[in-house]
């Protein structure tokens, strides 16, 4: 008797639906898995047999045929372990035909019968609304993730015998209650408080994180630079229930959400190590996976010691810094990851990092600081809007009691700045300054005569792109938009100016 079970595949950060085909052939007892499984999904031939053995139910000793349609779609992972033992026990008559034709099915099995966690749940469970389901089976662990999708009935099951009991109609098993998203909570990350000094360098911060604008901060070791760059997050506005459920299903696919938090409320913020590989950094593999661009999605993708990167690893970055998304081809087909992220990145200005230092004399020669600093290029730089020095601290500021401004207080006048860009932008589908095309720049960063003056001079002396241009205007807009003004002014655009680049990559 053929028995059909649904589950569903991931590709990329889509599900697609996966008919479990089992059924019975000629031959010698043992089970039979096609239409393109990996190694891991052929392992479900014992876990599924030694699974149905130790829950108490009678293995079939035929040979089963198990078909995983449709057969072009590449299925790996573990997660097609309790879809084919139900369709075993369908298709030798134990459980009803009908038991699982509205249902969803997803969850690796352990060799005792057990359910565990599986990969990927959100994304499943948004396609299972789309396409009529009206119930979801999923390992416990995952019912809270698979919860966030509205509509939907999230059976939690921790064993295959509770399955089997469950569908027979012996057990009742309470749907698992729909999360409301607002009740979600998040701890802070490190408050600007913290920060002792550096008020231009907090300065340049809060106007990054009003704009979405990309930040490199250069300064000797021990400055600040990456605790400022922890404090970020936290004066970051506060993520939208849509940006939340869409950077949990980039770490829901990419298995790094924590079982304990269903939703991801706190802005990513990722800082992968230098040694990290050009794979790692925007995704791939034989089937694509996000990487950390991706990873940092929604939030801030902080790059420390930012020369010791390798040159191919820093020049993959030019691309999603642009189009905000990243596009990894693979023999089998092309996949587009979201990476709509801001870029902090923190150097020394040389090897020993004194370089210019006012207190330590700098060991370097003049053509080992040139070479250092050559290591990023032109281009990379281009697109960073703004470059802020962050000068040793004396002991008088770091022994100082009174507490800096709060993480808070920034937040507002952040949030506050952003808000008039929403309305801004309203029905345009950009979020923010550093979004802008050419023809929003044109639209809302116009300059008087005094202004347009003053950018001449600045094209001349500075020999800026026309890449940086734009970056320009539309960094001066958002010190406008934080000083709550119509337009953009002189004093706007010549501290606009002031953060532009003065590494010698030339």
């Amino acid at each position: 008797m053929l028995a059909r079970v649904y589950s569903c595949a991931v590709i990329g950060l889509d599900g697609v639906i996966v008919e479990v085909e089992v059924d019975t052939g000629q031959g010698l007892p043992g089970m039979t898995i096609v239409g393109l499984p990996d190694a891991a999904v052929n392992e479900s031939r014992e876990r599924v047999q030694a699974a149905i053995k130790n829950a108490g139910l009678e293995y079939p000793r035929k040979r089963i045929v198990v078909n995983l349609a449709p057969a072009s779609v590449r299925k790996e992972g573990p997660t097609y372990d309790l879809p084919i033992a139900l369709g075993v026990l369908i298709m030798t008559g134990a459980l009803p035909r009908v038991a699982s034709e509205e249902s969803l099915v997803v969850g690796e099995l352990s060799l005792d019968g057990s359910v565990r966690h599986a990969r990927g749940v959100l994304p499943m469970a948004v396609l299972a609304r789309q396409q009529g389901y009206k119930r979801i089976i999923v390992p416990q662990a995952d019912a809270a993730e698979a919860a966030l999708v509205p509509g939907l009935e999230v059976v939690p099951i921790t064993s295959l015998a509770e399955l089997y009991a469950f569908l027979n109609g012996n057990l009742a098993i309470p749907p698992v209650s729909p999360l409301n998203l607002e009740d979600v909570t998040f701890e802070a990350p490190t408050d600007f408080a913290e920060i002792r000094g550096q008020e231009h360098v907090k300065r340049a911060v809060e106007v990054a994180a009003a704009g979405g604008h990309n930040l490199l901060m250069i300064g000797p070791p021990g400055a600040g630079k990456t605790l400022i760059a922890r404090a970020l997050p936290s004066i970051l506005p506060s993520m939208t229930i849509d940006e939340a459920l869409d950077v949990t299903r980039i770490y829901s696919v990419a298995d790094l959400l924590p079982p304990e938090i269903p939703l991801v409320r706190v802005r990513p913020f990722r800082a992968p190590h230098h040694t990290i590989s050009h794979a790692g950094l925007v995704g791939g593999g034989n089937w694509p996976h996000p990487g950390e661009v991706s990873l940092a999605h929604r939030g801030v993708l902080f790059l420390d010691e930012l020369p010791e990167f390798g040159m191919r690893v820093l020049e993959v970055l030019r691309q999603p810094i642009e189009d905000k998304v990243v596009t990894i081809s693979r023999a089998q087909g092309s996949l587009t990851f979201p990476a709509n992220f801001m870029l902090v990145a923190a150097m020394n200005p040389c090897p020993c990092g004194y370089y210019g230092d006012p207190v330590r004399p700098c060991t370097c020669s003049a053509a080992v600081v040139t070479k250092y600093q050559k290591r990023i290029s032109g281009p990379l730089l281009d697109r960073i809007d703004i470059h802020i020095e962050v000068p040793r601290l004396d002991y008088e500021k770091l022994s100082e009691k009174r507490p800096g401004e709060h993480s808070g207080v920034v937040r507002q006048r952040v949030e506050a700045a952003r808000q008039i860009q929403r309305e801004r932008f309203e029905n345009t589908g950009l979020i923010c300054n550093s979004d802008m095309r050419p023809a929003e720049v044109r639209k809302y960063c116009s300059l008087d005569e005094t202004g347009r003056l003053l950018m001449k001079t600045a094209m001349n002396q500075l020999q800026l792109t026309a890449r940086a241009y734009h970056r320009v205007l539309k960094l001066a807009r958002t010190i406008a938009d934080l000083a709550n003004a119509p337009e953009i002014a002189p004093a706007h655009l010549a501290e606009a100016l002031q953060y532009r680049s003065r590494l010698d990559v030339s």
